[in-house]
């Protein structure tokens, strides 16, 4: 399954971009840039990126153009069609950020998810990821195996773990010092639905801490977009290597 656009974080923090435009949203656009610590400049300055937030169609046309001309890429207010890159509704638990993007076509649409993730997800959200940051000698130390660790993670991270991100409780450094199971082996899914959303909160655990993924015909794209990006795939019959870790089989029911 294609995306529509590559996802990134962009650190501004003391780099040109150009804003042309007046009004609320050149307001809106301002304070965004700011608050991510971009130094707002005019068209004529050297800069990487550049918002349009004019709203007379011709003009904000025109000046599309000249700065594509030039190289930048351009985010156009309004104009999904002539934006190279778009802004996303966020939710700030910094260090982590949760950005909502819908290409685009429906500003109102990523608000409102917004809306209902941040009163899901707990304050405390950005803690854990302190913790984790500053737990990683300890997770090094306690396994020494790169596979090994990402599954213990993986497993501790995931729903009803012991760092569920969903828990106000999660407290790694207990984590670590408590052990934790690994889940190897090979798993084998027999699926009732080419649709992802049926997968079974099992079933989405296991893939996503798959270290191969092995697939038998019929299996949709969409299901094993779900894999970790990093997994192994393989067309069921494919010569396969000797495999440490957890490989999950998936083949229609």
């Amino acid at each position: 399954m294609s995306l529509h656009s590559l996802p990134l974080f962009v650190r501004l923090a003391g780099r040109p971009v150009i804003l042309l435009g007046e009004g609320e949203a050149a307001d809106a656009k301002r304070r965004l840039l700011e608050r991510a610590g971009a130094v707002i400049v005019g068209e004529d300055a050297a800069a990487a990126l550049a918002v349009v937030a004019i709203e007379d169609e011709g003009e904000a046309l025109a000046a599309v153009d000249r700065l594509k001309a030039r190289g930048l890429l351009v985010n156009a207010v309004d104009r999904p069609a002539l934006c190279d890159f778009t802004t996303p509704a966020i939710i700030d638990r910094a260090p982590v950020l949760i950005a909502i993007g819908t290409g685009g076509v429906s500003a109102g649409l990523a608000a409102a998810l917004r809306q209902r993730l941040e009163a899901l997800l707990p304050a405390g959200l950005g803690r854990l990821a302190d913790q984790l940051h500053h737990a990683r000698a300890a997770l090094r130390a306690h396994y020494p195996d790169g596979a090994t660790r990402r599954r213990a993670l993986g497993a501790a991270l995931a729903a009803g773990g012991a760092l569920d991100p969903m828990r106000e409780d999660a407290d790694v450094p207990r984590w670590i010092a408590g052990g934790q199971a690994i889940e190897q082996g090979r798993v084998r899914i027999a699926l009732a639905s080419p649709d992802p959303d049926a997968l079974t909160l099992r079933q989405a655990r296991w893939l996503a801490n798959a270290d191969r993924v092995v697939f038998h015909p019929g299996v949709p794209a969409a299901i094993l977009d779900r894999a970790r990006a990093d997994a192994v795939r393989a067309a069921w019959g494919e010569a396969m290597a000797a495999h440490d870790g957890l490989t999950v089989e998936l083949e229609m029911a």
